[in-house]
């Protein structure tokens, strides 16, 4: 699958990082990953320190497919409102949904240390209502996230444009929100990895797989033969071809970023910005002071259609800044566009597929797809040690 344009930023920007060999000999070990993206390289990282023998594999070199076009918004919210979820899956499982959320940010905070070049920076984030019809729906999630101690300040059209510069009717400003360079960070997560055994292949891509009463059994394409107890199949949007129902819907996104400029700061406090509207719009800063601006998502995966949309995207993305943001220069530097997909309820899928217990999902589906991995990456390292998990209900095939 083309998972995204060919010149994405952070690949730009960063090169290859590290690169690995091909597999070249058949292989035993307690735990396979198929797939060296974030979610594959955060699997990694947690059974790593589980003490499990682990092995990763990615058809392309680490982080080359729609990690390297990631914008990398950490939030804990959904794609799906808060209270639409609670109407989608009851209440208790869209609270634990949306505090689940908010904890993974820490998580990777934590991870992430002084690991300097994952420019890891704590942000908050700003969702503002597109349209005056949607003032009413900020309100009710403003009261609900209260409600269940999330920290956020509800803005009116005042105090919105007192804070930053635009005019729009009302606002939800949360405290808990980062940015991240996905790129370097998965980068970052199998480097550090491999002092504790794991053993990483680039240009490995797996013809065939099947479970067996003691593990799996994997295939490369070049007739090498992988043997684990556990499979973790990390590979993205390209992972519906291995499960039997429909789990996703994928669209094409789009996004730019500016020219470095000379100043830091931008508007409060470099603020996460996105909106009501669906598809939404939304923005954020760089650590080298760029604004990088992303939407305009269009109901088609193809990729040619894609690419070729790409320069008039670029306009529409730079315009809607500018009416935002008329104040602000900004020159477009870099544009890219990639693959993204939505499930029913805005949820990721993680776990096993009924009949296939040695077998494990770990995707990151939708706009939280980093606090997703990191949900995902702790709850298969639980699973995989036999331990019961409560949370893995909630993002379960059978719901």
């Amino acid at each position: 699958m083309d998972l995204r344009s060919d010149y994405p930023f952070w690949l730009l920007d960063k090169g290859i990082i590290h690169s690995y060999p091909s597999l070249q000999h058949d292989i035993k070990t307690d735990v396979v990953i198929m797939g060296a993206g974030i979610s594959g390289a955060l699997t990694a990282w947690y059974l790593c320190h589980a003490g499990f023998k682990t092995l990763i594999v990615d058809k392309r070199h680490v982080g080359m497919g729609s990690t390297a076009a990631s914008t990398a918004l950490l939030q804990y919210e959904i794609d799906t409102p808060l209270g639409e979820l609670i109407g989608k899956r009851g209440e208790q499982d869209a609270v634990r949904s949306y505090l689940l959320c908010l904890k993974a940010i820490t998580d990777l905070e934590e991870i992430c240390g002084n690991w300097e070049e994952t420019a890891f920076t704590r942000r908050p984030s700003l969702q503002y209502a597109s349209y005056k019809k949607d003032v009413s729906l900020l309100q009710k999630e403003y009261k609900l996230r209260k409600q269940y101690g999330i920290a956020v300040n509800y803005l009116d059209k005042a105090a919105l444009s007192n804070k930053f510069g635009f005019e729009k009717e009302a606002a939800i400003l949360s405290r808990d929100a980062a940015e991240v360079k996905a790129y370097s960070l998965t980068h970052a997560l199998l480097h550090r990895s491999r002092p504790m055994g794991l053993e990483i292949y680039d240009h490995t891509k797996i013809s065939n797989f099947s479970e067996n009463r003691n593990g799996v059994e994997l295939l490369t394409e070049s007739g090498k033969k992988i043997k684990a107890r556990k499979l973790v199949i990390a590979c993205g949007y390209e992972s519906a071809r291995y499960i039997p129902q429909k789990i996703q819907s994928l669209q094409s996104t789009y996004a730019i970023i500016s020219e470095p400029a000379t100043s830091n700061h931008h508007w409060h406090q470099n603020a996460l910005i996105w909106e009501t509207a669906r598809p939404y719009l939304y923005l954020r800063t760089t650590d080298d002071n760029r604004i990088l601006i992303g939407g305009k998502d269009d109901d088609f995966s193809d990729p040619q259609k894609r690419d070729k949309a790409l320069p008039v995207k670029a306009k529409a993305l730079e315009a809607a800044f500018k009416k935002l943001f008329p104040h602000i220069p900004f020159r477009i530097d870099f544009k890219w566009a990639g693959i993204f997909a939505s499930t029913k309820d805005g949820l990721p899928y993680i776990g096993n597929l009924p009949g296939k217990p040695h077998t494990y999902f770990a995707l990151g589906l939708g706009g939280n797809g980093i606090t997703f991995s990191i949900l995902a990456a702790q709850i298969i390292t639980r699973l995989a040690l036999g331990l019961h998990d409560d949370d893995a209900r909630l993002f379960g095939f059978n719901r």
